[in-house]
């Protein structure tokens, strides 16, 4: 492939949070390359800089050295984020809050319907489109973040540990999930866990300790 098929790429990207004795260095000099079609998985434990360098390729954090580039999106609704945490609007219901980035995006309520009901149904929340964040579960609250980067049909899924809060059941459902739209649009795959039976499913693994991405092991 040549550098006009890479999505985003990470040239000797590093990210320090603070400055002087207490500043701490979240991502080491990174280079890293995302193509339509990768499934890659970052796996390390808590702290060792998964989910900065995620929010590197998302665009959310600026590097202190080193750059980000994206030559092969067009801005950010190619790009869906799973966040860690609860990131859902408390005033909309699910089925609001699944379509708000469609929305926000110029479609209408009725344009947005059929890829609502489509990625609610992916992750198995269909049944509680008409609740509010606060009636349902946080486990359930994940699943519906999930649905609603599926809907906008991204060509670049960045999910930050999108089953560690889920029983292993569901979590292997949304797993499908994500699987299953990145294969159906084509879009690349980056899932940040410490899970091993999660980062099993995607095509290359690539370890992270103390902000340093190691060298990738390929499974395909």
């Amino acid at each position: 492939m040549s550098g006009t098929d890479v999505l985003v790429a990470c040239h000797d990207a590093a990210l320090t949070f603070g400055r002087g004795t207490t500043a701490v260095v979240a991502v080491h000099g990174t280079d890293l390359s995302i193509r339509p079609g990768d499934r890659l998985a970052i796996v390390g434990p808590s702290g060792s800089g998964k989910s900065s360098l995620l929010h590197l390729l998302a665009g959310l954090e600026c590097p202190t050295s080193g750059g980000v580039s994206w030559p092969g999106l067009d801005g950010g609704t190619d790009i869906g984020l799973v966040f860690q945490a609860d990131s859902l609007v408390p005033a909309l219901d699910v089925a609001e809050n699944t379509a708000l980035p469609l929305v926000l995006a110029g479609r209408t309520e009725t344009q947005a319907r059929l890829p609502v009901t489509e990625s609610l149904d992916l992750v198995g929340a269909a049944d509680l489109a008409d609740r509010l964040p606060e009636e349902i579960s946080g486990g359930q609250a994940q699943r519906v973040a999930v649905a609603r980067v599926l809907a906008q049909e991204p060509r670049l899924i960045l999910a930050d540990e999108p089953t560690g809060r889920l029983d292993h059941a569901t979590g292997a459902r949304v797993l499908d999930a994500l699987l299953t739209a990145a294969d159906r649009t084509g879009a690349a795959l980056v899932v940040t866990t410490h899970d091993p039976a999660v980062a099993a499913r995607l095509t290359v693994r690539r370890a992270m300790r103390d902000g340093r991405l190691l060298a990738p092991e390929d499974t395909s």
